[in-house]
């Protein structure tokens, strides 16, 4: 049994955990074929369906930017449709792992993050005014900070994490 997490097209739906045993429990989240896609800077892979674009599944804005975030020469390359499973990367022998307590904690908790930039040459970095609700949302607006602006560093926190130091 591998655990993950069920990121749904659909803005409205939640991310919800999922424990995904065989082949079939891919292909009931995703509605079809698999077709993997690493994050390997979470050590994750995300399953989506691998005729999404073909069949005219709704953009799944959460998981695409997860990918472009983390995988920065994805941008603009191929975006991601219809539901997603997210696991843990692939072992040695080829089978997806569990998904990492840290990162479902970091993408089903509720926590505010900020989003800091710090342009190339700067030591200093620059918090934006207002928290975002959760890690997608600040990682969608990093995201799209380095589009506008090429160069630009961006990090991700938690608010917590920063009430801390």
């Amino acid at each position: 049994m591998v655990r993950g997490i069920i990121i749904p097209a659909g803005e409205l739906e939640p991310l919800v955990g999922a424990e995904f045993a065989k082949l079939g429990d891919y292909q009931r989240v995703v509605g079809g074929w698999i077709e993997a896609v690493d994050i390997p800077d979470l050590n994750a892979t995300l399953y989506v369906n691998e005729e999404g674009l073909l069949r005219g599944l709704p953009f799944n804005r959460r998981a695409t930017f997860l990918w472009w975030f983390h995988v920065p020469a994805s941008r603009g390359r191929g975006r991601l449709v219809g539901n997603a499973a997210l696991v843990g990367g692939v072992n040695s022998a080829g089978n997806s792992t569990d998904l990492s307590p840290a990162v479902s904690k970091l993408l089903i908790g509720s926590e505010e993050c900020n989003v800091s930039t710090r342009e190339p040459d700067s030591k200093r970095w620059r918090a934006e005014p207002e928290p975002h609700e959760d890690y997608l949302e600040a990682i969608i607006w990093a995201t799209l900070l380095q589009e506008y602006v090429p160069g630009l560093q961006v990090r991700v926190t938690s608010t917590s994490d920063i009430q801390r130091e």
